[in-house]
């Protein structure tokens, strides 16, 4: 078995617009790997905000999700962790990394790594409030200045944290740069629960280079799922099987991309899953001929109808012979 009993050491990292159901449900059928659900505002679930708590509603996916939670009031975790224990979460993630603005002015998300007792009472809070599994997902440190992730970690890992996941760059640097991955090998050595490592792991090539520099215990994928939901589950058979990944045909691209947007469709209604399917156009025609034409019209098209032959046509005239 792999970390807190689930069955891969690969995770599919929570990203906000894009780690929904449908794209869950997608990673999942192409094999095995671990999923988050979308980061859950502790405010607005305890509000039972229609729109939060259908996104925190796991009951009905027959596999484990990771449900992460971000804010910064230890009583709201404690209740919040409550209502998605009810809605099936299979354990719970606190957001300790997250660089947006809005996240941290409301001093949430990576503005914790500057309050180490806060973040302490947030984690220690919510373990107390359920028998799920508690996990927590933070960054190298606020800027070069302050970077604190090994202190965060053992801070973390006294609090109750079954494991904790390292993006290897600082809030300052945001998604830009490179990620440095000494850090999590850093954290590795000094803490006894599981280090997930996150942070410019794009191959599976990167990911065994990932585990050998930091001896992590796992990794999360994160942007390089964009457009290719294949490489979890691609990452998972190299590392456990030695498995090489095969270049995905085009006609399986197409698929992927038609069965995402039906499943779009039951989710969220036809005008707004073709709304959202405009940036998955983007990603899955990426590298392929005439991808700029593609893209720019099918941005221009609002009805359904109309984005499955939009996408049945390109897809198909780039198929392998």
């Amino acid at each position: 078995m792999g970390i807190i009993g689930l069955n891969s050491n690969v995770f599919l990292a929570p990203m906000a617009g894009i780690t929904d159901y449908p794209f869950r449900k997608l990673v999942a059928s192409k094999g095995c790997a671990n999923l988050y659900s979308e980061m859950i505002a502790v405010n607005a679930i305890n509000r039972k905000n229609p729109k939060t708590y259908r996104i925190a509603d796991v009951r009905n996916e027959p596999y484990p999700v990771i449900v992460q939670l971000v804010g910064n009031e230890p009583n709201l975790f404690a209740e919040a962790a409550k209502l998605v224990a009810d809605l099936g979460a299979y354990s719970l993630d606190i957001n300790m990394g997250c660089p947006v603005k809005k996240i941290v002015g409301n001093e949430s998300g990576s503005a914790l790594m500057r309050d180490l007792p806060r973040a302490a009472k947030i984690i220690e809070t919510t373990v107390k409030a359920t028998p799920l599994k508690v996990s927590v997902k933070f960054r190298k440190g606020w800027d070069n200045n302050s970077i604190n992730a090994v202190e965060f970690a053992k801070m973390c890992e006294n609090s109750g944290a079954a494991y904790v996941t390292v993006h290897g760059r600082t809030r300052a640097q945001g998604y830009s740069g490179v990620a440095d991955w000494d850090i999590i090998r850093q954290v590795k050595e000094a803490v006894t629960i599981p280090v997930i490592g996150n942070g410019d792991v794009c191959s599976v090539y990167d990911a065994e280079k990932m585990i050998k520099q930091t001896n992590a215990d796992g990794v999360m994928v994160a942007r390089g799922t964009l457009g290719n939901p294949w490489l979890p589950a691609q990452i998972h058979d190299f590392l456990w099987h030695g498995i090489l990944p095969k270049k995905i045909p085009v006609a399986e691209i197409k698929e992927a991309m038609l069965h995402q947007l039906n499943d779009m469709v039951d989710f969220y209604g036809k005008e707004m899953a073709v709304a959202i399917s405009r940036k998955y156009a983007c990603w899955y025609s990426k590298n392929l001929r005439d991808a700029k034409k593609f893209r720019e019209s099918y941005t221009k098209i609002y009805d359904y109808d109309m984005a499955v032959e939009a996408i049945q046509n390109y897809f198909s005239e780039r198929e392998e012979a």
